[in-house]
């Protein structure tokens, strides 16, 4: 079904990623090579744009049931749309570092090729272009996204990076990391193809709460995969988030449900980052068992709904269709 779904979806949207990728091209333009090989690694390794597109999706949107007519829109959306696919790569290449990841989609994290000073250093380029991108829009609402964007993304890499190994990390906790890490990227990137088309202030929020549950989904999915998924299909190795001293909710909720010999095998499990791929086969067995991956499974359909009852109030139209297959794809991709 994954696999019918992302090839439907491909088919609508795929002259609009190679516009999107042509204007991550264009914009990318440091003065120093190095800089240009180390983003490039990362950025143009095969991210699937989600964030840029859905910036476009929602500005082709709001035209459409505002019954506007600017063909010039299109252009200027997909050039700031570049604006968070810049930063989401930025993320990326700072918490690889900070994670000291080995792999990233599939590839060498750009770390282990180039010296971690250069990677953040980068990161902070594009951090920047993506800042210079939204200055250069002269629309100061969308300034103000992108600043709280970055406040509440540091926050919560810190946040994150304080509870690591916390073995007693409880859902509350859990829901507002990805919250921060996540769902503020998605949500800002729907905000603000509604604020470029000048769009009322009802459907901006209405596409803001949108991003917010359609994030919140995508990470509670994302997380599931390393569970669930294998090393070549997941494009890094499976348990790196236990590795990485990251409890995920599927784990959280085997935690709070698992008898105490059970609970104790986990807790030791989960302290020994170097553990076997037994143990790990142990976790997700005791995670099954305890219905970790149907409980998150339930939860990010939750908020697959809540985004689909965002789009109500719009008109039917081709940008429409495809948020709505966003949305159940979000749960139903393979990788």
């Amino acid at each position: 079904m994954s696999k019918e779904l992302k090839k439907k979806l491909l088919s609508m949207v795929g002259k609009d990623l190679e516009k999107i990728e042509n204007a991550l091209h264009e914009n990318l333009a440091p003065n120093i090579s190095l800089v240009s090989d180390i983003a490039g690694h990362l950025l143009f390794s095969g991210g699937k744009r989600l964030r840029p597109l859905l910036t476009l999706m929602c500005g082709r949107l709001c035209l459409y049931t505002n019954n506007s007519d600017s063909p010039n829109n299109d252009a200027a959306i997909i050039k700031f749309s570049t604006i968070f696919e810049y930063l989401h790569a930025a993320t990326l290449l700072h918490d690889d570092v900070v994670d000291s990841a080995d792999t990233r989609r599939g590839r060498d994290a750009a770390h282990t090729r180039w010296s971690p000073a250069m990677v953040v250093l980068t990161g902070d380029y594009l951090l920047a272009s993506s800042l210079s991108l939204a200055a250069e829009t002269e629309i100061p609402a969308l300034i103000k996204v992108m600043a709280g964007i970055t406040e509440e993304m540091s926050q919560g890499e810190i946040d994150q990076m304080e509870k690591k190994g916390n073995i007693h990390l409880t859902e509350k906790e859990y829901l507002e990391i990805i919250r921060r890490k996540t769902a503020v990227l998605i949500q800002g990137a729907c905000r603000s193809g509604a604020i470029l088309t000048n769009a009322q202030p009802v459907q901006q929020n209405a596409l803001d709460q949108y991003g917010y549950h359609l994030g919140m989904a995508f990470q509670m999915a994302d997380d599931l995969l390393d569970y669930t998924s294998d090393t070549t299909t997941l494009g890094k190795k499976t348990g790196a988030d236990i590795r990485e001293g990251k409890l995920t909710l599927p784990l959280i909720h085997a935690l709070s449900k698992a008898d105490t010999k059970d609970k104790a095998l986990m807790e030791s499990i989960i302290d020994n980052p170097c553990f076997s791929d037994h143990d790990f086969n142990e976790i997700v067995n005791k995670i099954k068992h305890y219905n970790g991956i149907d409980f998150t499974l339930e939860r990010a359909g939750f908020h697959v709904n809540q985004a689909i009852k965002c789009l109500d109030a719009f008109g039917e139209c081709s940008a429409k269709k495809v948020m709505l297959m966003l949305a159940e794809y979000a749960i139903k991709r393979e990788s």
